[in-house]
């Protein structure tokens, strides 16, 4: 036979012999998962095997010779030991878990159940020669020894031998996932066990994470325990194959949770999460119950604290009308009000079918509120009245506007009928029906506007610090400033899941486009806690944390919907639209800020205007509205936004805007002059049908 032949045999008979394992562990995959041992058979093969080796222990006893002894006696001692093991194992129930999972509370079951019954007999066996009773009480005391020993081995070792077979199987089949698992507590050790003896959990442990020093490089049931630093080691992370990152601890802080997600994420780990103990503590934790982590937790802030006490002074029966209340942070504030013992709820919004939602969601889960759901258009100035009239809110939150800024760009009249107008009749029926306290949600948009939106938004901010510098006015107007909320309606993140959703690619305007995000919760919280802070006149900007790169939201999204950026699912910049900017600010350059009780929240202080004369302005703007065109409706926003600079190629370099810029200047001087010799006789309230 040559060389050749020699070969190709082994060869052939090596990958013959694969085949019939892959068959063997195939077809023992199936029974594992089809079958288990039930319980009493696991008892009877422990009965017997408790009768077997007791016998077996006798012979050892008597050097292997069965003449040695009295056969009938030796039964009789084996029955009795029999009983004994028995009524133990009754008590102890080792047999009741699946011996494929066999963990240390299985094992130390057995050796209780075992000691517990060496101990009574060997009781027996002394108390039946002191008070000398019957030969069948006698037992030698060197045999209940052997018989516990062998009886010991030979359980845990049949135990510990069909797990490993089990793992064994389960590991080949390729069909499990190496897990690392942060924590060193209760909650992750119950994840452990779980894990490990739930044949269809899909996991596999390979160690904890933790930063207590004292942990590192030592074992906790078995396992290595590892710093944070190993999930940016990606030779670790390939060398073990590590798939998943759970997160089994949740006395930690925001900062540093966000810090482990980023880590895990960059080196596409899948990231889950345990449920708080509440959410499963009424049933039993099952490796379903683990979730994935929501995108506020990449955040990284702490949970606000709110000045309970305070809120429920101010809202406590009050009555609260709730603008744009079934919008995202509407709807919110109005989950956040149903806490507090308010006199009646008033939701205002011109969305029906959102509407349904929120009265279903306030029957369903605060069916002890008081409350009532309108239909109606913040526009409409009579039907406003109506409201005001019939209900007399003492507290107005006004979160009724249109917020997107590529739709406003292409329609600016739109901008300033809902959000100016919109804005400037609830201000005037708030003074004229004599409202305690009127909070007006705005934008980060409106810091320097280079859009319609933003630009409509700092005119209603003017116009709300204007009303509260009247001398004849009672009510307190508030202005709260925030940035993106994730997860709003319309936003970005919604907008991203459904692409993820669709298989990409994933557009995003620029790749060093930043914004500023809150969680809806967080900014309505600060809202609250804001508006009652506030005296009048101020307008409230919250610390909305480091701005995020959207480029860097996006690869976070793909990360935690289990994919990889770039190669599951692209991403594609399509440029910055008409109005975008590259970031957003907080804060005007010429606003002065003032420090506030609350961390969280700063005041921010700029020039305010003469009521009279910027009511006659925004009522210029709003006459005869449709009758302008886009460039005019533009060029008198910025008449009374002068920083607002346009980077819509369209408004910022047409001829006729530059034009009608000209003629514009002429107007206002013109009419600005006019006013101040002959203002209206009431700002507020001289102009409604406009």
């Amino acid at each position: 036979m040559s060389l050749y032949e020699t070969t190709k045999t082994p060869k052939f008979v090596v990958g013959t012999n694969s085949r019939l394992i892959e068959i063997f562990l195939e077809k023992a995959r199936i029974i594992f998962k089809k079958y288990s041992v039930p319980r009493w058979l696991v008892f009877i093969n422990d009965t017997i095997l408790v009768f077997i080796t007791f016998f077996f222990a006798y012979v050892l006893r008597f050097n292997l010779s069965i003449s040695a002894f009295d056969m009938n006696q030796a039964l009789y001692h084996a029955l009795l030991t029999l009983f004994v093991f028995t009524s133990f194992n009754l008590i102890f129930k080792p047999f009741s878990g699946l011996i494929r999972h066999t963990t240390i509370m299985d094992i130390f079951k057995v050796v209780s159940c075992n000691a517990y019954s060496l101990v009574v007999l060997v009781s027996i066996s002394l108390l039946a020669r002191i008070y000398d009773w019957h030969d069948i009480f006698i037992i030698p005391f060197s045999i209940l020894v052997i018989h516990y020993g062998i009886l010991s081995v030979i359980q845990f070792l049949t135990r510990v031998l069909i797990k490993m077979t089990y793992e064994f199987i389960t590991i080949a089949s390729g069909e499990k996932k190496n897990v690392l698992i942060f924590g060193a507590g209760s909650m992750a050790r119950l994840v452990k066990q779980i894990i490990q003896t739930d044949h269809n959990s899909g996991y596999r442990i390979i160690g904890f994470i933790e930063y207590d020093k004292k942990l590192k490089g030592k074992k906790m049931e078995g396992i290595n325990v590892y710093p944070p630093t190993i999930l940016n080691s990606l030779e670790f992370l390939k060398k073990n194959s590590i798939k998943v990152f759970i997160v089994a601890e949740h006395d930690i802080s925001p900062k540093r949770k966000s810090e482990l997600i980023q880590m895990a994420l960059v080196n596409n780990l899948e990231v889950l999460e345990t449920p708080k103990v509440q959410d499963w503590l009424n049933g039993d934790f099952k490796i379903g119950n683990l979730q994935k982590v929501k995108l506020e937790d990449l955040l990284g802030r702490e949970p606000i604290e709110l000045d309970m006490t305070r809120l429920e002074q101010e809202l406590k029966g009050k009555t609260v009308l709730v603008t744009g209340a079934a919008g995202s942070i509407g709807s919110e504030i109005t989950r956040q009000l149903t806490r507090f013992s308010i006199k009646q709820l008033v939701l205002v919004d011109q969305a029906e079918t959102p509407m349904f939602y929120l009265d279903k969601e306030l029957r369903e889960n605060f069916n002890n509120v008081s409350y009532r759901i309108i239909l109606a258009d913040i526009i409409n100035r009579e039907k406003m009245e109506n409201i005001f009239l019939e209900f007399s809110p003492e507290i107005v939150f006004h979160a009724a506007a249109y917020k997107h800024v590529f739709m406003m760009e292409m329609n600016p009249h739109e901008a300033v009928r809902v959000n100016v107008r919109g804005t400037k009749i609830l201000a005037d029926l708030a003074i004229q029906y004599q409202v305690y306290k009127f909070v007006m949600v705005s934008s980060d948009k409106a810091v320097n506007p280079t859009n319609i939106m933003g630009a409509s938004k700092r005119i209603c901010e003017l116009y709300i610090q204007a009303q509260a510098g009247r001398s004849d006015t009672k009510t307190q107007f508030v202005t709260t400033r925030f940035g993106n909320v994730l997860g709003s309606n319309g936003s970005v993140i919604p907008l991203f899941r459904k692409q993820i959703k669709s298989g990409g690619p994933v557009l995003v305007t620029h790749p060093d486009v930043t914004r500023y995000f809150m969680t809806i919760p967080e900014a309505c919280q600060l809202v609250l806690e804001a508006g009652f802070m506030g005296q009048g006149g101020e307008i409230f900007v919250f610390d909305m944390g480091k701005p995020i790169k959207i480029k860097e939201l996006a690869e976070h999204m793909i990360r935690l919907s289990g994919l990889v950026p770039g190669e599951d699912i692209k991403i594609e910049f399509i440029g910055l639209r008409p109005g975008e900017k590259l970031y957003e600010e907080v804060l005007a350059d010429k606003d002065k800020t003032q420090q506030t009780h609350h961390p969280k929240i700063l005041i921010a202080r700029g020039n305010k205007e003469d009521s009279r004369l910027l009511s006659f302005k925004i009522n210029n703007l709003l006459k005869k509205l449709y009758q302008k065109s886009d460039i005019q409706v533009v060029l008198e926003m910025m008449q009374l936004v002068p920083e607002f600079e346009s980077n819509n190629e369209y408004f910022k370099y047409s001829e006729k805007s530059v034009q009608g810029f000209f003629e514009a200047q002429k107007f206002h001087q013109t009419w600005t002059l006019d006013v101040r010799s002959n203002p209206p006789a009431s700002a507020s309230s001289s102009n409604h049908g406009v």
